[in-house]
């Protein structure tokens, strides 16, 4: 789940085959290569298995790549917090792959959709679209 920090702005990734390395770096690299350029700066990631590849979705999306220490969540409290609010649509554990992209991009949609405290009441995709006219 790519998350741009300055403005909260959510992208969910569609796995239909999974979790594995190869899934994650090509489904990775895909949606974040449909970001402006100017907004692909880094991606914060925890210690997963799922990153092996990590090198690779670094030159394949161009973004830089950082790691959590192991056990450190609050290294990525915006992240978090999304994760609280995905869980008003999926269970925690439940199994994204049996969503279709079109489902997971709806529930992106709602999210950039909705004003946050952290931005002023200002939703996502506002704030985005005004970044991009700088």
């Amino acid at each position: 789940m790519p998350e741009e920090r300055t403005t909260n702005y959510t992208m969910l990734v569609h796995l239909p085959e999974g979790y594995k390395p190869e899934q994650v770096r090509d489904g990775l690299a895909a949606k974040i290569k449909t970001l402006p350029e100017a907004l692909r700066r880094s991606l914060t990631w925890d210690q997963g298995t799922e990153m092996r590849d990590w090198k690779q979705v670094r030159v394949d999306a161009g973004i830089e790549i950082f790691f959590c220490d192991p056990h450190s969540p609050w290294q990525r409290g915006i992240n978090e917090n999304t994760n609280g609010l995905l869980r008003q649509y999926f269970p925690k554990g439940a199994d994204l792959s049996a969503f279709t992209a079109a489902e997971l991009d709806a529930v992106a949609e709602e999210l950039n959709d909705r004003p946050r405290k952290r931005l002023e009441f200002q939703k996502p995709i506002e704030v985005i679209g005004d970044l991009l006219l700088q």
